[in-house]
C-alpha cells in the first residue's frame, strides 16, 4: 500500500466523504495512518531530487487531517462543522475595515468544501480580490503571483461560471506551455467562478516570471470575454510543437459510481501531450457532463487524469448506453489529436472543481 495516499491525495477528491471513508476502511487505525504517511514521503523523496514539493506535502496533509477526523466517528460531522464556523470567524478577524453585514453576505456565497480546503491565507487574498474586483464594476478579473513554498505561479481567475471556463482556462494554459500541477475550483451561490490555476515556473526571476504569469492571465481574460478563440490558439501551438511520440501507450477509461458521494468518477489515462486536458475537458463539455472536480496526475509519458462528473440534472452517470458513449469520445481523443480542432459550438456544459501533478503543457 506504500503508493495508496499519494494516489488518493493526487487522484481524489478528499472533500467527498467517501473518499474517506473508503481510505479510512483500508488504513483502519491511526497508528497506521502515521506509519503510511512516513512511508509515503520517504517513498516519494527516494525517487530522486526534486520530485518532493511543497504541494504534494500540502494534499498528504490535507488527507491525513480529514482522515484523522474521519477515525473521530460519531464526532466527524461536528469537527467539520466546527471548522468551517472557525475558518470564517478567523477571516472576519483579519478583516476588520469590513462591516458585519458586508462579511455575512460574502461568506454566505462560499460552500463548506471552500472553507476546509482553501488554507487562511488564500482566503483572505480572496476576499479582498472579490470585494475590489466588484467595487470596479468588473464581471472578469485575474490576478498572479509567485509561489515559492510550491516552486509554481498562481493565476487567480473571477468570473461569472461559464460552460468553458475550464476549456478556456486550460486552453491558454497550454497555448501557452505551461503546465497545471495544481487547481482549486469553485463556484459561489450567486454563480460566480473563483478559481485558483497553479502552473510550474518557467523563469527563476521573480519578474521574468511574473510577466509569463500575466501574459497567461491575460489570454484567459480575452478567452471568456470571447475577444479571442482559444481553439485557433491552441492548434496553432500544437502546430509549433508537434513532437514525435517515443513510444505507443494503450489508452483506458474507467467509469466508476463507488468512488464519490455524487459523482461519476472518469479516469483517463494515456499517452500524455501538449493540451491533453484541454481536449478532454472540451470532450467532456460537448457530452452535456458537468465537470465538479477534476484532479490531474503525470507519470514520466503517463498521463492519469480524474473527473468527476453528474449530467446536467446533476445525477450520476448510471445507464450502460451512456456510459459507453462517454468511453468511446474520451478514447477518441487519443486516437485522434484533432479531435477538438475547429469545434465552434460551445459545450452545454463544463462546471468544475482540482487537478495535481506537473505534466506537459496540460
Amino acid at each position: 500500500y506504500h503508493l495508496l495516499m499519494s494516489d488518493t491525495a493526487q487522484r481524489r477528491d478528499i472533500s467527498d466523504p467517501m473518499t474517506i471513508r473508503n481510505f479510512a476502511g483500508i488504513v483502519q487505525t491511526m497508528e497506521r495512518l502515521k506509519l503510511l504517511l512516513v512511508l509515503t514521503i520517504a517513498d516519494i523523496t527516494a525517487v530522486g531530487q526534486g520530485v518532493w514539493t511543497g504541494w504534494k506535502g500540502e494534499l498528504l496533509r490535507a488527507l491525513y487531517y480529514e482522515t484523522e477526523i474521519a477515525f473521530g466517528g460519531e464526532l466527524a460531522e461536528m469537527a467539520h462543522s466546527q471548522r468551517v464556523e472557525m475558518a470564517k470567524q478567523k477571516l472576519r478577524d483579519d478583516l476588520p475595515d469590513w462591516s458585519d453585514d458586508t462579511f455575512k453576505e460574502y461568506a454566505s456565497r462560499h460552500s463548506a468544501s471552500y472553507w476546509t480546503t482553501i488554507e487562511h491565507g488564500r482566503r483572505v487574498k480572496h476576499a479582498r480580490f472579490v470585494a475590489g474586483t466588484e467595487a470596479k464594476g468588473w464581471t472578469v478579473a485575474t490576478d498572479v503571483e509567485t509561489d515559492h513554498f510550491r516552486g509554481a505561479t498562481e493565476l487567480l481567475v473571477l468570473s461569472p461560471d461559464h460552460p468553458r471556463l475550464l476549456t478556456i482556462i486550460t486552453g491558454a494554459c497550454a497555448a501557452a506551455g505551461a503546465n497545471i500541477v495544481d487547481a482549486k475550483i469553485f463556484t459561489t451561490s450567486d454563480g460566480t467562478a473563483l478559481d485558483t490555476i497553479v502552473i510550474s515556473r518557467a523563469f527563476d526571476r521573480d519578474d521574468d516570471e511574473l510577466r509569463r504569469a500575466r501574459r497567461i492571465a491575460k489570454t484567459i481574460e480575452s478567452g471568456l470575454k470571447g475577444e479571442i478563440r482559444i481553439d485557433d490558439l491552441v492548434s496553432s501551438r500544437k502546430r509549433e510543437k508537434s513532437a514525435s511520440k517515443a513510444f505507443k501507450l494503450a489508452p483506458e477509461v474507467s467509469i466508476d459510481n463507488s468512488l464519490a458521494s455524487r459523482q461519476t468518477v472518469l479516469e483517463v489515462s494515456g499517452l500524455d501531450r501538449p493540451g491533453l486536458l484541454y481536449e478532454l475537458t472540451s470532450v467532456i463539455g460537448r457530452l452535456n457532463l458537468n465537470i465538479a472536480s477534476a484532479h490531474i496526475a503525470t507519470y514520466g509519458e503517463k498521463a492519469v487524469d480524474a473527473f468527476y462528473v453528474t449530467d446536467l440534472l446533476g445525477t450520476k452517470i448510471v445507464h450502460p448506453s451512456r456510459q459507453n458513449s462517454i468511453r468511446r469520445a474520451l478514447l477518441d481523443v487519443f486516437f485522434d489529436e484533432k479531435s477538438t480542432a475547429g469545434n465552434t459550438e460551445p459545450p452545454a456544459s463544463t462546471h468544475r472543481k482540482t487537478p495535481a501533478n506537473p505534466s506537459p503543457a496540460r
